[in-house]
């Protein structure tokens, strides 16, 4: 009796918040999922990296300079685009965001469209690749602007186009990504009421959709730590100062798994490089560290910064060294606000139907979407990507040369921001 009960309370939600999209919706769908598709393939051929996405946010703006009723702004934050839709009807100002960027990954899938892109990264010449679904994100949203604009005079509020470049992080020295956009106003005008964002997921079913109230994905900071020591011969190691000895390998897990409560939020201390020394008998003067910390929760970001450094530096003087800490913070814990959620999660049932929309756990994942949610309401939330009957486990992950997505899936994500858009903007 408590499902029929909860099954029935859903679809009262969905028919209470839900609203009837206008009777050319579905062929408007129909039509556009080509053009989807084929934009993607052009993106993923033709990936960009981070600040660098000056053909990108091109080929983005001029399509959307031939759609009617869009107020088009390029570029911003660099290679970015940002356009606004003003409805016929009165409502909310929300916004819906894509990323555009790609990665330094060299493409192992064998697809027709596969990326050939080569370039220079860190003084090295790399491989380009869309290996986190960026171009799939970019499509959607081009979709659905092409989509929205068709039905302007049904369509309630005002809605802004996010198309943000670097969202996988600025080159060194450099502005970029959310915080740029934020900077240069892309939320102000009109002033944005809510924010929602898709990320697709190649480990995920294609068809679903997966969302998280409250904290969803992990704060991103990353540190460097340099051990300062005193060099010696490699026979005579008390005649020096050993930084690899002084470094804080193991402490740093120690306040993993001994310092902080768990049982609020998962922590993730990790070091990805160690570099010291140039001969096997020599104890070098220095050693280095460099990682990433990843928390789901604020309070807990900033006291791990507190605990990472007091343990370095302790560690490292009682072994007569000293040591410097610098700790970066790249992205804030992305946070869904629970009250919006609540408001909004029967149009993606009802986009994506009620048994393909679930609640997910953590994700020690980052994304500077977390930026957009500190400035307005926002709801982001996973499109499964994966073919129907893969093991999740053995999907090529993001970031990753074999990293793949089924294109069936995207067409739900135009319909999910479609549903946002009508319901939501209705509600003001």
């Amino acid at each position: 009796m408590r499902k029929i009960f909860l099954s029935l309370l859903v679809l009262v939600t969905i028919s209470s918040v839900a609203q009837d999209l206008p009777k050319n919706y579905a062929s408007l769908l129909k039509e556009v999922e080509p053009e989807l598709i084929a934009w993607r393939r052009h993106f993923h051929e033709f990936p960009e990296l981070s600040n660098r996405e000056v053909n990108t946010g091109k080929y983005i703006a001029d399509f959307l300079k031939t759609l009617p009723n869009l107020e088009v702004r390029y570029p911003v934050a660099k290679t970015g685009v940002v356009a606004v839709l003003k409805g016929g009807k009165p409502g909310a100002v929300i916004a819906l965001r894509a990323d555009i960027d790609a990665l330094p990954v060299y493409e192992r899938v064998a697809i027709p469209f596969a990326s050939k892109v080569t370039t220079e990264f860190n003084g090295q010449k790399v491989s380009v690749m869309h290996a986190c679904g960026h171009d799939s994100h970019t499509a959607m949203l081009m979709a659905t602007a092409k989509i929205l604009s068709t039905m302007q005079k049904e369509l309630p509020g005002t809605i802004m186009f996010l198309f943000q470049p670097a969202e996988e992080g600025a080159p060194e020295n450099e502005e970029g990504g959310a915080q740029l956009m934020i900077k240069e106003g892309a939320l102000d005008d009109p002033k944005v009421e809510a924010v929602f964002g898709i990320h697709i997921s190649s480990q995920t079913p294609v068809g679903t959709i997966k969302y998280k109230s409250g904290a969803f994905m992990a704060s991103s900071d990353w540190f460097t730590i340099k051990v300062n020591g005193k060099g010696s011969h490699g026979s005579q190691p008390w005649a020096g100062v050993d930084p690899i000895a002084a470094s804080a390998l193991e402490g740093l897990q120690h306040i993993v798994s001994r310092q902080m409560d768990l049982t609020k939020a998962p922590l993730v201390i990790t070091v990805g490089t160690i570099n010291s020394g140039v001969r096997s008998n020599i104890i070098p003067e220095t050693a280095e560290m460099t990682g990433t910390i990843r928390t789901l929760d604020s309070k807990m970001q900033v006291e791990v910064h507190e605990r990472i450094k007091h343990t370095v530096k302790t560690i490292a003087e009682s072994s007569g060294a000293t040591a410097d800490v610098v700790i970066d913070t790249k992205t804030l814990v992305t946070y869904n606000d629970p009250a919006l959620v609540k408001k909004t999660l029967p149009s993606l049932i009802k986009a994506a139907g009620d048994e393909n929309v679930s609640e997910s756990t953590w994700i020690t994942g980052a994304e500077d979407f977390s930026f957009f949610a500190a400035k307005a309401p926002s709801f982001f939330f996973n499109l499964g990507g994966m073919p129907k009957g893969t093991d999740p486990r053995k999907a090529g992950p993001h970031h990753t040369p074999d990293f793949y997505l089924d294109e069936s899936g995207f067409i739900l994500g135009v319909k999910a921001f479609c549903q946002l858009v009508f319901d939501y903007g209705k509600t003001k």
